[in-house]
């Protein structure tokens, strides 16, 4: 039996600073449309952030009127339209994304943001092309992000070699990457590593901090310490995740194999 794994994708929306509009600076938008549409992009990436979509469906409509083409406006109107949800907005966002990456095809950005929206329509393999060429722009300040979804996408596919690469990848990208030392840490217990999950269990403790384990960690960190027969370890990690975690499916997978004699706990 598999332990529940994270389904979040991350979406590494644009963020924004956002501008004041006085009455002095709306007269500098209109004598510079392309500021303009800047701005109003920057106020609708606000505006999603507190939850007021219907405001930003306004700036975005008023940036997209000045230019259409404008890829960080039709990106966030994808955002948008993915976040509010409904089927018919759903099915809208996917144009928005197609056409900030035909206006800019090395936004990774862009490309981050339209593998979320196609993972969570669970159109995997064109989820994974966007996130694989995310993760390959160098300079790309999240692309260790990019990556881990790669990674995540791969495990869900079962596909357990291409998402071990994926997490090393980000891990080179960023070496404070705690997602990929978590699931590299299971994928190294799997495979009966246990030299290597264990390093990588205890960088990632070191990096969230003992007490900040969510359930999932804790067990990997269980079955790790119980393949380095670390019994007094093993006890201790027990104990916390009994106490934060009783109800959790992975404390109820520990009570159901505390007494099995096998080697490899799943």
């Amino acid at each position: 039996m598999n332990t529940t794994r994270p389904k979040t994708i991350i979406a590494t929306a644009v963020v924004f600073t956002v501008l004041g509009l006085s009455a002095c600076q709306s007269t500098t938008l209109k004598k510079d449309p392309e500021k303009g549409v800047q701005v109003r992009t920057q106020l609708a990436a606000e505006y999603i952030r507190t939850g007021d979509l219907d405001s930003a469906k306004r700036s975005l409509d008023q940036a997209l009127k000045v230019d259409s083409r404008d890829a960080n406006a039709n990106m966030m109107m994808g955002i948008l339209l993915q976040q509010e949800g409904s089927k018919p907005n759903m099915e809208k966002a996917d144009a928005y994304f197609k056409r900030a990456i035909s206006s800019e095809p090395n936004n990774a950005q862009a490309r981050n943001n339209y593998g979320t929206y196609l993972y969570q329509l669970q159109r995997y393999n064109d989820a994974i092309e966007q996130f694989t060429r995310a993760g390959a722009t160098l300079g790309y300040d999240q692309r260790y992000q990019s990556l881990e979804n790669l990674g995540r996408i791969y495990l869900k596919l079962g596909d357990v070699a291409n998402a071990e690469k994926s997490f090393k990848q980000a891990l080179q990208a960023n070496r404070n990457a705690t997602i990929s030392m978590l699931e590299l840490a299971e994928i190294f217990y799997l495979q009966q590593n246990n030299r290597d999950a264990s390093q990588l269990y205890e960088q990632y403790v070191r990096n969230v901090g003992q007490k900040n384990q969510g359930a999932r960690a804790l067990w990997i960190g269980i079955r790790i310490a119980r393949a380095n027969a670390d019994q007094l370890g093993m006890q201790v990690l027990v104990n916390q995740m009994r106490a934060l975690f009783p109800d959790s499916p992975e404390y109820q997978r520990y009570l159901q194999l505390q007494y099995s004699t096998e080697a490899v706990w799943k």
